[in-house]
C-alpha cells in the first residue's frame, strides 16, 4: 500500500527527517504504560513525570539516544515467595522513548515516592536573520567559463 507524504511538496527541502520522527511516535503511543505527564515548569524548563510504582532506582535507567529520551523499566525475577490474590500494581518492564527537538537539554532526573521526575530545558532561541550577498559577476564569470557570450562581448564583437 502506497502511502502519502505530507513532506513531499517542493518548499519543504530537507524535512524528510521529520516524516521519520512522526512515524517513531505514533509507534510509541500505541503503549500507554508506564502513564505520565509531561509539565511546563518555567518559561524554557519543561519536566517529564512518569508514573513507576513498585521500581526502585536500580531497576530503572534513562538515557539519550540520538535525539530520544529512553526511559526504561526492568524488575528482577519475581519473588516465588509471594502468593497474590490480586495484583493490581503492575510491574512489567516497559520502554518510554520521547522525541527532543534540538536543542533541548536533560538537566536531572530524579526518583520521589513511585514517580520518575526527569526536567529538561529548552532554551530560547533568538531568530536568525542572515542577509545573503546577491554577486553579479559570478553570473559573468560562469558565462565565460562555459564559454557562451556575455552582452560586453556581443557588443564588441
Amino acid at each position: 500500500m502506497s502511502r502519502l507524504s505530507m513532506f513531499n511538496s517542493p518548499l519543504l527541502l530537507g524535512f524528510d527527517h521529520f516524516e521519520r520522527v512522526i512515524d517513531r511516535i505514533s509507534k510509541n503511543q500505541a503503549e500507554g504504560y508506564p502513564p505520565y505527564n509531561i509539565e511546563q515548569v518555567g518559561e524554557t524548563h519543561l519536566r517529564i513525570t512518569l508514573a513507576v510504582a513498585g521500581f526502585s532506582e536500580a531497576d530503572l535507567s534513562v538515557s539519550l539516544e540520538d535525539n530520544q529520551l529512553v526511559i526504561r523499566g526492568a524488575k528482577p525475577a519475581e519473588d516465588t515467595e509471594r502468593v497474590y490474590l490480586h495484583r493490581g500494581i503492575a510491574s512489567r518492564q516497559f520502554q518510554r522513548a520521547f522525541v527532543l527537538a534540538e536543542g533541548i537539554e536533560i538537566t536531572s532526573a530524579s526518583l520521589e515516592n513511585g514517580l520518575l521526575h526527569i526536567n529538561l530545558e529548552r532554551p530560547l532561541n533568538a531568530p536568525k536573520v542572515r542577509r545573503i550577498p546577491i554577486d553579479a559577476s559570478s553570473r559573468k564569470s560562469s558565462l565565460r567559463e562555459t564559454g557562451s557570450p556575455t552582452t560586453a562581448d556581443k557588443e564588441n564583437g
